[in-house]
């Protein structure tokens, strides 16, 4: 399946981690965060590799992201790269 649309039927997650790049954060998976729970992901940082980053969703729906490291994935391909 399309990996940026997450497993919407089995949402709210305590947590989700991403094992390959994307060129931007899906927001479905953002949307199936439980309040206050981390996505760990790996980001295109402007065609200057990618940068490992931490998401978080607050019960109010604000989302704050934090970037950890450089890091280098293989790419996430699905519908939100077209």
């Amino acid at each position: 399946g399309d990996g940026n649309a997450g497993w919407p039927e089995h949402a709210p997650y305590d947590g989700i981690l991403v094992t390959a790049g994307a060129p931007r954060i899906p927001q479905a998976l953002v949307l199936q965060l439980r309040p206050g729970a981390p996505l760990i992901i790996p980001v295109d940082a402007n065609g200057y590799g990618q940068t490992l980053q931490r998401v978080t969703r607050d019960a109010a729906g604000r989302v704050q992201v934090e970037d950890i490291l450089p890091v280098a994935f293989v790419p996430l391909v699905g519908s939100a790269d077209e």
